[in-house]
């Protein structure tokens, strides 16, 4: 894992698109604009809006890229990195590593270079997300985990998100 850089930015866009793509699958649950509209623009791209941010200058935000070898494997996005809560804004693993390891591995390394309170949200019908993340906070804060649905702001006809709250380090 290593920090988001200017010599990375075309890698971490186009694991982006695999990354919305990859929302784009809860469509036909959340209307015709999609899993948080995840559908593509009209050029057949997803959109960067909530990636941007995260090539500015902001001491609040942190963003990781992951890789297996040579090979560009996924991504973490966090905010609220100087608060005493840290969210866990984006996380990305290509499908052909699900499952051996690298998540978990990004993950703990993410918990120790920002250790404390996180908060970490998603869709409780996106299952894989929803088992990982529960798994995650069992291993690592055992029974001290709190769960709760909170709507999604602006988007009344979405489902709302499980956000975990744990404490890590």
């Amino acid at each position: 894992m290593r920090p988001l850089t200017a010599e990375t930015r075309l890698v971490v866009e186009r694991l982006w698109q695999l990354y919305r793509h990859d929302l784009s699958e809860f469509r036909g649950t959340h209307g015709p604009s999609g899993f948080r509209g995840s559908l593509p623009d009209a050029d057949g791209t997803f959109h960067t809006r909530g990636l941007l941010p995260y090539f500015e200058n902001d001491a609040d935000l942190a963003a990781y890229v992951f890789s297996s070898g040579s090979h560009p494997v996924g991504f973490a996005f966090v905010s609220r990195v100087t608060s005493p809560v840290r969210l866990m804004s984006e996380f990305f693993v290509v499908h052909g590593l699900r499952g051996h390891g690298i998540a978990r591995a990004a993950v703990d390394e993410l918990f120790a270079l920002h250790p404390g309170e996180w908060e970490i949200p998603f869709q409780e019908n996106n299952v894989a997300a929803a088992r990982f993340w529960r798994s995650v906070a069992a291993d690592v804060a055992g029974e001290h985990v709190r769960e709760e649905l909170r709507p999604v702001p602006g988007k009344p006809e979405i489902p709302p998100d499980v956000w975990i709250t744990i404490t890590v380090g």
